[in-house]
């Protein structure tokens, strides 16, 4: 038995048209099932919650992520803290006639280390993962 509908004419903006037809084509569905079930989902009384629950969902993956970043920088933030601190409490100067030579050995032990670093990082390895991996988890001795 087929179910009776009523007629109802609406005007869009011709973008938005244009978006509803090719929506219409990808799914393989009439453009008036589209808006039925769209105007449906809006009308419905949990529509609102639904809405709102997917927008606490990705916030919550969004706060999530932030916070991982903020201990990521925290970490390298102290390690390279950390590492200037030792460096520049354990160098002594050093005497201009051994500076030029110094220099030119820096430049080559950054050169090594900017590739090193590039190595490492196509590997996909971090500081972070390493240092994650390494200090025990906290909950499982508690």
């Amino acid at each position: 038995m087929a179910v009776k509908k009523e007629r109802l004419n609406v005007y869009f903006d011709p973008a938005l048209s244009g978006e509803l037809g090719a929506l219409a084509a990808r799914r393989k569905v009439s453009k008036s099932q589209i808006v039925e079930a769209a105007l449906a989902a809006f009308l419905s009384p949990d529509g609102a919650d639904q809405r709102e629950a997917a927008i606490v969902r990705r916030l919550d993956r969004l706060t999530r992520a932030v916070e991982r970043l903020e201990r990521d920088v925290s970490i390298g933030n102290e390690a390279m803290a950390l590492f200037v601190k030792f460096w520049l409490t354990t160098t002594p100067p050093l005497p201009d006639e051994l500076r030029e030579a110094a220099q030119a050995s820096g430049k080559e032990r950054y050169d090594g280390f900017v590739e090193a670093l590039g190595r490492r990082l196509a590997k996909g390895k971090t500081l972070t993962k390493e240092v994650s991996e390494d200090i025990p988890d906290r909950k499982s001795s508690v």
